[in-house]
């Protein structure tokens, strides 16, 4: 792990904890990766540090194979919606994306500015698919990215360690929520 520093201004970003695709990942490292970032979720408020909860309603409209695998039934109405679990605040910020990217279309980038926010802190579903893809966007937009690998998960067990091993430390910090929680108590 490798998490040196907390910005004076951090912003948290948690992807897609959202009941259409907590509910389709019930093994025991999602259930723990969503206990860790709505734990997280509530140390970034406990310090009056921006959150920012995204949720996801759509996908770019390019053919892939995957889509050609998956189902084209209708999604049910609550399906975007973010799990009790995150108690959404009325401080809280909502992004809804429709890529992968949290920062795609979005307003991410302008909301983290207006914030003045240096640095983002990931957690969320899918490690290799939202979380990396807001990743390397954030990357990109040239924040600090801390990854709290140990709050978030990915259905296939071989792409959520390559993310982690191999793709994260080239575009931020890793940490686990206890190192992110006690490196802000420090600093706070």
């Amino acid at each position: 792990m490798a998490l040196t520093a907390i910005d004076r201004v951090p912003a948290l970003v948690v992807i897609d904890l959202q009941e259409g695709i907590v509910a389709a990942h019930t093994d025991s490292q999602t259930t723990a990766a969503v206990k860790r970032a709505t734990h997280l979720t509530a140390e970034f408020r406990r310090h009056g540090l921006s959150v920012i909860l995204v949720n996801v309603t759509g996908r770019a409209r390019g053919r892939t194979d995957a889509q050609r695998l998956g189902s084209s039934a209708a999604l049910p109405a609550s399906w975007a919606d973010l799990i009790g679990e995150l108690d959404v605040q009325p401080t809280d910020h909502l992004i809804t994306k429709r890529r992968r990217s949290a920062f795609h279309d979005t307003g991410l980038d302008t909301l983290l500015r207006d914030l003045g926010a240096t640095q983002i802190v990931l957690a969320g579903i899918a490690t290799s698919s939202g979380v990396e893809s807001t990743a390397r966007s954030a990357s990109d937009y040239g924040y600090h990215v801390v990854l709290a690998t140990d709050a978030m998960s990915d259905p296939d067990a071989d792409a959520h360690r390559h993310s982690i091993e191999r793709v994260f430390p080239k575009l931020g910090e890793t940490a686990t929520v206890t190192e992110i929680i006690d490196m802000i108590e420090a600093t706070r």
